[in-house]
């Protein structure tokens, strides 16, 4: 069993039951991206990936807010040539999720702004608590939410992308699920029992079909038309080689031959 709950200076880690959940742990500064923030995220979330006791990733924030973004502080007094590497960094988390066998759902409450709402974004998918407000408002102190902007741009249209980009208005929870930034809204004393159910919905389907239909998914996305076709195509007869496949889709097959039995014997009577 793999123990790496002390590790951490700006997360909290815990396991139950097949799920791995990352806490960001910044509450007094509702949880702000600094450095070593992003540096913890990124190998928690490979740790968690390469850990064969997790199917699935959550995560959360401490206290008040999901996460209000990079700590402004991490911009001063920097010398130029620093700020590149500093935003990458910021922004590698993207990718990472992406790139993960393991599907990542983000449960957000209170505050998504800023690298939070590209947190939310990146993530496979999101339960929301009522009332939680997302943003990407680096605009309004001169700044852009350049990198927020480019999860969010697959989840929304040109035009509402843009318009959170280049206005820094904020949306609520209410709006983020009418247009797919969101799956689900619930009251904030009901998030973690939803966000844990909705984790359960995916850990009861076929641990190999999830992890090709996730992989699918990102190499599809920004492919030609005929070069997507060509892709479901190869997945989907590689999944009907698995033995998990296979066993499932007899197990539905006799199943249906049952209750068409059944059918046939009431219809004799």
């Amino acid at each position: 069993m793999e123990d790496y709950s002390m590790s951490y200076e700006t997360l909290l880690i815990d396991k139950k039951a097949g799920i791995g959940i990352i806490s960001l742990n910044r509450p007094d500064q509702f949880n702000t991206f600094t450095a070593t923030l992003a540096k913890e995220l990124n190998t928690a979330l490979l740790e968690m990936d390469n850990d064969e006791e997790i199917n699935v990733v959550i995560i959360k924030g401490e206290g008040k807010a999901f996460s209000t973004g990079i700590d402004v502080s991490e911009l001063e007094g920097r010398d130029p040539a620093e700020y590149y590497p500093l935003i990458s960094l910021m922004n590698k988390m993207n990718s990472t999720i992406a790139s993960m066998n393991k599907p990542v759902i983000a449960s957000i409450h209170g505050y998504a702004v800023a690298n939070g709402a590209g947190l939310l974004a990146a993530a496979d998918f999101a339960i929301a608590a009522e009332g939680t407000r997302i943003g990407t408002t680096a605009i309004n102190v001169g700044l852009l939410c350049s990198g927020p902007v480019v999860p969010l741009s697959y989840c929304l249209s040109k035009k509402k992308a843009l318009e959170m980009l280049l206005t820094g208005d904020m949306i609520d929870a209410g709006e983020a699920e009418r247009l797919g930034l969101v799956n689900r809204v619930v009251p904030l004393d009901k998030l973690e029992e939803a966000t844990i159910s909705f984790a359960g919905r995916l850990m009861s389907k076929s641990p190999a079909a999830l992890r090709m239909g996730k992989k699918f998914y990102y190499e599809m996305m920004d492919m030609p038309f005929n070069g997507k076709l060509n892709l479901a195509s190869e997945v989907f007869a590689r999944l009907c080689t698995t033995d998990e496949a296979q066993a499932d889709v007899k197990a539905f097959l006799d199943q249906r031959k049952a209750l068409e039995e059944k059918k046939q014997r009431r219809s004799k009577k």
